[in-house]
């Protein structure tokens, strides 16, 4: 037996990524949405307190008050 026999074993592991960039972009779109919607909130919330004061200072006049209690 002069024949060396050398038996090679190649082991390979393919993993999926496709499925979670899907989600995790699927989640960020959502979230990013959620803030957008929160941000319009917040914006219409104080054009509508502004407009319901009378302008700027009236409106800081107003939040201390309801603060304060006075």
């Amino acid at each position: 037996m002069t024949a060396k026999n050398i038996a090679r074993t190649r082991t390979t592991v393919k993993t999926a990524t496709s499925a979670n960039t899907g989600v995790a972009g699927t989640t960020l779109a959502t979230v990013g949405a959620a803030g957008l919607l929160i941000g319009l909130w917040a914006f219409a919330s104080l054009v509508g307190g502004l407009v319901a004061t009378g302008g700027p200072l009236a409106l800081v006049r107003a939040w201390f008050g309801a603060v304060t209690g006075m």
